[in-house]
């Protein structure tokens, strides 16, 4: 994602363990002493495939090139140690299916198949049998879908040409997916506080998690953030303060005594962050006259806002769920900020969305605005919080919705945000053109189970996401 307009670099961004895409090429061997010259032209091709996906940010575990099911079945060893997040079969001419069903078997790891013929076409003229059979790669694509569908293997494959921008970005896709994958199947999810009182939907089984993804959820106290905000010196506090006016403008409603006491609980929650080696956290309290618990509540939004922006999805209302889906989004390179629908627009063909709290200060469309507010909505306590449009463009919705028997899904939407004009309250609010009613958008995204609360990230998304899913092994659904 490119950088937001307002320059976040002051922020240390998390680093994650790059994906590992697993690459296996292969073609039958019967034909080498046949055309003593095709072996050499398919594995200079499938040098090519290595190093396209060596520059994809992704760590290769390139196994080398198979001529028949013995090779096969060595591969297949060589990944299933290598935990991969996806691996790829490069059919760089025809192969039999007994050559890579052991690796699809073996391997634990959701694949796709690759084939991609050298050029556009061939040169009907000039080509011979030995120059035919680089181009077969297609051929056993159908062979390769009938025998995984026959073993309960998911079916996945993107066939074109060596040189197709688009078949390379439709792998790409794929790639995306695979980061994804590895970033929630390792996953630290922090859950602080308790539910929202009567939001059922974001209620989440705690055992959902660790069984879908292989994710971990570390169930905490706001005692605990409390502990490490009596830790927190004065300069902290405004080592703090210092490097939240480089990255906001404050409104002229910002008290000091609240500013520096969300910067206090800012420094607090990033140790509770480190020390507990967490990928996203989740929290809500309710708290009563002011009381400790209710203050420390009430001062998460600044440094919510700041984690969200290293990388490490923060977010109120106990939305477990949706911190999901924001990671996800994360590692996509696409943002994600914690959002909900706030007000229709029928003249302009908006739905206004976005949320008060925790925002991601990378997906503005300005430099973001801190306010002070002497009331949170719905939430008890004052203090600072975050106000910003997220810039205007393509964006994609994606929530974690979950069905009656307890399974998960992804559900996304892509949109537009236009200008126009928006709530000075304190909240990010955007005005997203789906290019239909707005109410009608409204009954079609409620349909689809997503919940309260999703991530708004930029771009056009749904085919990172849909390939995600498949990866996962959850359902999707789009409007």
């Amino acid at each position: 994602m490119s950088p937001a307009p307002t320059s976040i670099t002051a922020i240390e961004r998390v680093e994650r363990r790059r994906a590992r895409v697993g690459l296996v090429s292969g073609g039958l061997g019967t034909y080498w002493p046949q055309f003593p010259d095709l072996l050499p032209q398919l594995q200079a091709s499938a040098q090519t495939v290595s190093s396209r996906f060596a520059e994809m940010d992704v760590d290769v575990i390139d196994v080398g090139f198979v001529s028949d099911a013995t090779e096969g079945a060595a591969a297949a060893e060589r990944l299933r140690t290598a935990d991969c997040d996806i691996i790829v079969m490069f059919l760089a001419t025809y192969l039999t299916s007994s050559m890579v069903l052991p690796i699809a078997q073996r391997s634990h790891a959701p694949v796709l198949v690759v084939d991609l013929q050298p050029t556009e076409r061939m040169d009907h003229a000039s080509f011979d049998t030995g120059a035919w059979l680089a181009y077969c790669g297609q051929c056993p694509v159908p062979e390769l879908g009938n025998v995984f569908r026959r073993a309960g293997i998911e079916f996945r494959s993107v066939s074109g040409w060596l040189g197709q921008d688009s078949a390379w970005q439709r792998i790409e896709h794929w790639v995306t997916a695979a980061r994804i994958r590895a970033a929630l199947r390792e996953a630290r999810h922090g859950l602080m506080g308790h539910v929202y009182p009567g939001m059922l939907d974001v209620s989440t089984d705690l055992t959902l998690l660790p069984a879908t993804f292989g994710s971990h959820v570390e169930v905490l106290e706001f005692d605990d953030l409390r502990q490490r905000i009596e830790t927190v010196s004065d300069k902290d506090v405004s080592d703090r303060v210092s490097l939240s006016r480089e990255l906001f403008e404050l409104d002229d409603s910002v008290v000091d005594d609240d500013f520096r006491w969300g910067a206090t609980v800012s420094v607090a929650l990033d140790r509770l962050v480190d020390d507990y080696s967490l990928d996203t956290l989740a929290y809500y309290h309710r708290g009563l006259d002011g009381e400790l618990h209710e203050r420390i509540g009430a001062g998460m939004i600044l440094g919510a806002s700041l984690l969200t922006a290293r990388g490490i999805p923060t977010t109120g209302e106990y939305e477990l769920r949706t911190t999901v889906a924001q990671l996800a989004t994360e590692v996509a390179g696409a943002g994600g900020s914690f959002c909900e629908i706030q007000a229709l627009n029928f003249v302009d063909g908006v739905v206004e969305m976005g949320h008060d709290g925790p925002a991601h200060l990378a997906v503005s469309a300005g430099r973001p605005l801190l306010r002070g507010l002497g009331t949170y909505h719905g939430k008890r306590g004052w203090g600072v919080s975050v106000e910003f449009d997220v810039r205007h463009g393509p964006v994609t919705l994606l929530g974690l919705g979950q069905d009656r028997d307890g399974q998960l899904s992804f559900v996304a939407a892509e949109g537009t945000v236009v200008p126009g004009p928006l709530l000075a309250i304190g909240n990010t609010t955007s005005r997203v053109d789906f290019h239909r009613d707005p109410g009608e958008w409204v009954d079609a995204w409620s349909a689809t189970g997503v919940g309260h609360h999703w991530s708004l990230s930029v771009g056009a998304r749904s085919a990172d996401y849909r390939a995600a899913a498949s990866l996962l092994g959850i359902g999707f659904r789009t409007i």
